[in-house]
This record gives structure tokens, C-alpha cells and sequence, in this order.
């Protein structure tokens, strides 16, 4: 796909964020735009405000119900003619310990951030090979390709997504697919995220002495913009690569896991020892 013109671009979580950048960039490249998230007022603001610019649906949908996204990706079938793209963006986040994490706040990670991925994957295929010009976009993170402390759920979530993304994108290109994957390993995005995220007090076995303050600190850390992501991910897209680095943060610690595939669970030990 060299060009967005005139494509059918579905996107989940594009009421804030990355998602909403994303939107925005594509209404500038002339796309026609399919947004969804579960706050079904900031999804209805981010439509409105581009619906001068190019031809846009909005929908409340819940990535983590399989009917929901299966209705909605016939809904935006009939509505645009077909589907071009799909990007499965919408994710939350989870701090809590490997031993102390609620089980209901691992379901309601793994529903959105992994369950949601395969949903939106599987309900938008069949129009994505129809088009015979599709393009499957999942969001990873770079806590996709290491283990961090007090972000077990999230690593789950998002190994699982890389693993998924590769698979299927050798599975498209063994059958011959007019459809391509591409994983995306953002690291620290400035978006809401955290302020909607879950936070355990399990981190305090990890000597955080207050887990809900801690938020402050980590979003000091989040220096890339939500636009200068959108702006990596569409040129991955038409560049058809397989994977993408969002930030020097994720690159940094893909060159560390590059470096030291075992050994760079010290080194991160170590640092996550100082920080908190």
C-alpha cells in the first residue's frame, strides 16, 4: 500500500492518543475514516472534528466483546463500501506484581489488549482480502520485547500481540494474501494511558511505598508525541515492514535485548532497583 488515498482505514481506541493522531494523519492523506472506542463521547469528538475533511463513521464499541467488533466491522462494510486497513490500537495498562495481580484486572488487560487484537484481526479479514489491498496494523508496545518489573500482565499482553503479528503475517505471505501485517512496538507515547491505567498495591513488594503516586514519575518518562507515532506508523505501513520502533526508548532496549537476550533482565533488575 503506497498511498492512503481514498482507503477505508477501521481504527479502534481513536478517541484519544495515538489513536486519535492516527485519525488525523489519515484525514490527511485523504482516507476515509471507521473510528471506534469504548468512551463513546471522545470517539464522537475526534469524528466530528474531521468530518469536514474527509468521510467518517463513529461507533462505541468494546474491542474486548467479539460480537461487538464483528458488528462493527460489517457496519463500517455497508457504510464505506469495504475496508482498506484495520489498525487494532485500543489498549490499557496494568501495574501490579506476577504474584499480586488481581485476576480480574489481568482478564480485563488481556480482553482489550490481546482479545481485542485477535477480534478486530479476524472480524475485518474477510473485507481486507476482498479489497486485495489490505493492511493489518497491531499495537504492541516495546514492553512486547522485554519483561519489566510490575508490568507482567501488560508484557503478557503485549508478547502475546508480537507473537500473534508474526505469525500472521507469515501465514498471509505463505497463502499468497493481498493482505500484510505490520507489529508496532511503541515506547513511552504521551497519551492517556496512564491515567487510565490500573494500579496495584501488590508494587509495594517491589518497594514502590506508593504505587497510586507513582504515575507522576512514569509519564515524565514519555517523550515521544501521539503524531510522531501516527506519522512511524503510516510510513511502516507503506513501506509493508514487518515491524516498527516507536521512540529511542524502544530502540534502546530492542538493541539491549539484541545484546543480551538473557543478560538484560539484570541490567533492567538493577536500574528498576534504583528507580524505585
Amino acid at each position: 500500500m503506497k498511498s492512503f488515498q481514498d482507503k477505508v482505514v477501521a481504527i479502534t481506541g481513536a478517541g484519544s492518543g495515538i489513536g486519535r493522531a492516527l485519525a488525523y494523519a489519515l484525514a490527511d492523506r485523504g482516507a476515509k475514516l471507521a473510528l471506534s472506542d469504548i468512551d463513546e463521547a471522545t470517539v464522537t469528538a475526534t469524528a466530528d472534528a474531521l468530518r469536514h475533511r474527509t468521510t467518517v463513521t463513529a461507533q462505541r464499541v468494546d474491542v474486548a466483546k467479539r460480537d461487538q467488533v464483528f458488528a462493527w466491522a460489517e457496519t463500517v462494510a455497508k457504510a464505506h463500501g469495504g475496508c482498506n486497513v484495520v489498525i487494532n490500537n485500543a489498549g490499557v495498562a496494568l501495574a501490579a506484581s506476577a504474584e499480586g495481580a488481581p485476576i480480574e484486572d489481568f482478564e480485563w488487560l488481556m480482553g482489550i489488549n490481546f482479545w481485542g487484537v485477535i477480534h478486530g484481526t479476524q472480524a475485518f479479514m474477510p473485507h481486507l482480502r476482498q479489497s486485495r489491498d489490505g493492511h493489518i496494523v497491531n499495537v504492541s508496545s516495546c514492553f512486547g520485547l522485554a519483561g519489566i518489573p510490575g508490568q507482567s500482565a501488560y508484557n503478557a499482553s503485549k508478547f502475546a500481540v508480537r507473537g500473534y503479528t508474526e505469525s500472521l503475517r507469515q501465514e498471509l505471505e505463505i497463502s499468497g494474501a493481498k493482505v500484510s501485517a505490520t507489529s508496532v512496538h511503541p515506547g513511552g507515547i504521551r497519551t492517556n494511558i496512564l491515567k487510565a491505567a490500573r494500579i496495584d498495591d501488590s508494587l509495594t513488594t517491589l518497594g514502590i511505598l506508593d504505587p497510586k503516586g507513582s504515575r507522576g514519575s512514569f509519564e515524565r518518562m514519555f517523550r515521544t508525541s501521539a503524531e510522531e507515532a501516527a506519522k512511524q506508523i503510516l510510513r511502516a505501513v507503506e513501506k509493508n515492514k514487518r515491524r516498527v520502533l516507536i521512540g529511542s526508548d524502544a530502540r534502546m532496549l530492542d538493541a539491549l535485548v539484541r545484546i543480551a537476550p538473557t543478560g538484560y533482565q539484570a541490567i533492567v533488575a538493577k536500574l528498576s532497583r534504583r528507580f524505585m
